[in-house]
């Protein structure tokens, strides 16, 4: 076996990780108001967009700030991106890269008191792989066994790299089997893990209100304090308007604003005493094609539209700026992002109303009856693109919108709940998605691309599978980031979606000291945030 002490890595692969982490205790900053009367001292507000569709992070494919906390993951990456210990103090993997060890933090414990042990991370990764939708995570999975209390030993088929990334996320965590016994697949109603909130209240269309866990005390490395947290409660209020979220966190009745609108940017950054937080995603939004839908089965036709779009007026009207256009599959934040297949792809799709119009009537597709609408067989060039409520989306929609229609392409917009997103894209109910991915590797390209696992795209191609099944395979960091270049020009060439940016998040806090985001973590550090 190849031993890895978690503390003196430095691995480049950067992971999702759910950052759930120690604060101090400060009792005497918790008691009375806030001076402005607007909030308790003993609650930090946070306004979100999205309300999390479950807080069981078994049953949704979306996991942020709102619903992850009270998790702690086994392992997590520290401000560097280097991998550092969660609950699991140390892991090893076999030469062959098929056999995993992990050895378990002996102090952590569960909301309901109980250790961590093995038995619970063995019953945790079961539930996983019998319920989840993003159960490709855990990969070519075999056995699991609880060796003793605190030692595990995960039998994979294959070599699987990307393991390491699962363990930093909250779908991998460890929840306390205690309420997963009570619950059972009530559990989202009254989760409990071993993370520094606990559940406290969940207003749906509302709010999400979580307690402190007043026992936490194995905080990561890079946060200062590794105790409890210095709030008694934080409590997620969901405001999918702009203008009233903003009036709110002008108002004091939020302290922590995630997302903020990037045409109230400039106006936060002349607010005294407002201070901003910027970050780029990880990861992009695209458009998307249902690529089972006949309409856009033919690649030319894909193509076409990738050249018909126009990513630096989207990127300046819809995002104020705060963006970069993109024309590749990954983003500069995640590994294996490549200059070449970047500048490759850029110099193919920069938009060219000729070559689109070209490529259109190469397919058939021609504007017969003089409507500006091109048309094959009687029929117009017309699908539905789908997207969520949030504010930014529906203006970059109408931009696109706009210039498809310049190459004779009808768009009707459909705003969708993100819970009837998530639950009919995987049926195929849909023509096209304005969507975005967040993940910390290459991996995602296997999440979005392949055999059963394609469920906004639907797009598959036994080529493309080969390559980002060895892309999984590999375990040498170096090689496997050419087998992901590899594919990358691939997917470049094939055009199953349109790349268009990676965001830039800002997010925008005041009355409170010691806030910090981890980058390759996406989430904000609780840990050390203390009341001004």
């Amino acid at each position: 076996m190849k031993k890895k002490v978690l503390n003196m890595l430095s691995i480049t692969l950067i992971s999702f990780a759910v950052i759930l982490t120690g604060c101090n205790p400060a009792s005497e900053k918790t008691a009375g108001s806030d001076t402005t009367g607007s909030a308790p001292r003993d609650t930090l507000v946070i306004s979100s967009v999205r309300e999390p569709d479950s807080i069981d992070v078994h049953k949704t494919t979306w996991v942020d700030d709102t619903n992850a906390h009270i998790y702690d993951t086994l392992l997590k990456r520290d401000l560097d991106g280097n991998l550092v210990p969660g609950l699991a103090e140390k892991y090893e993997v076999s030469d062959d890269g098929k056999v995993w060890t992990i050895v378990l933090n002996k102090t952590a414990k569960f909301h309901s008191g109980e250790p961590v042990t093995a038995e619970a991370v063995k019953k945790t990764f079961e539930r996983f792989l019998q319920h989840s939708a993003v159960k490709f995570i855990a990969g070519p999975l075999d056995k699991i066994d609880a060796v003793d209390e605190q030692t595990l030993k995960i039998y994979f088929t294959e070599p699987f790299a990307p393991f390491a990334s699962g363990l930093t996320t909250a779908y991998l965590a460890p929840m306390d089997p205690k309420a997963l016994d009570e619950y059972g697949d009530d559990f989202g109603e009254q989760p409990a893990a071993a993370g520094l909130f606990k559940f406290g209240e969940h207003k749906r269309g509302s709010s999400i209100t979580y307690m402190k866990n007043g026992d936490y005390s194995w905080g990561p490395s890079f946060v200062d304090n590794k105790g409890e947290p210095a709030y008694d409660k934080f409590e997620f209020r969901f405001i999918t308007d702009d203008d009233t979220r903003v009036l709110e966190f002008k108002k004091g009745t939020t302290q922590i604003m995630t997302k903020v609108p990037p045409n109230y940017i400039q106006d936060l950054k002349e607010t005294e005493g407002v201070e901003l937080n910027s970050m780029y995603e990880q990861g992009i939004t695209y458009l998307g094609f249902n690529n089972k839908k006949p309409i856009f089965q033919d690649k030319r036709v894909r193509q076409a539209i990738a050249l018909g779009i126009d990513r630096e007026p989207i990127v300046e009207f819809a995002l104020e700026g705060y963006a970069k256009p993109l024309f590749g599959p990954l983003p500069h934040t995640i590994p294996g992002y490549s200059e070449k297949v970047e500048a490759e792809a850029k110099q193919k799709y920069s938009q060219n109303i000729d070559k689109a119009k070209s490529l259109l009537a190469e397919a058939g597709w021609k504007d017969t009856d003089g409507d500006g609408i091109v048309d094959k067989d009687g029929k117009p060039f017309s699908f539905e693109l789908w997207l969520s409520d949030e504010p930014v989306m529906q203006r970059v929609v109408q931009i696109i919108q706009g210039q498809l229609k310049e190459i004779g392409i009808d768009v009707k917009i459909s705003v969708q709940e993100a819970a009837s997103i998530a639950a009919n894209t995987p049926k195929g109910l849909h023509d096209a998605i304005l969507n975005m991915y967040g993940w910390s590797d290459p991996d995602i390209l296997y999440m979005l691309m392949t055999k059963g696992n394609s469920t906004r795209l639907h797009y598959e191609s036994d080529q493309l599978q080969e390559m980002l099944t060895k892309g999984r395979q590999t375990m040498n960091p170096e090689e496997r980031m050419k087998i992901y270049e590899e594919a990358q020009q691939f997917i470049v060439e094939e055009s199953p979606w349109v790349p268009l940016f990676v965001r830039e998040s800002i997010t925008a806090y005041r009355d409170i000291d010691g806030f910090k985001q981890n980058p390759y973590s996406q989430n904000i550090i609780f840990n050390d945030i203390t009341p001004k």
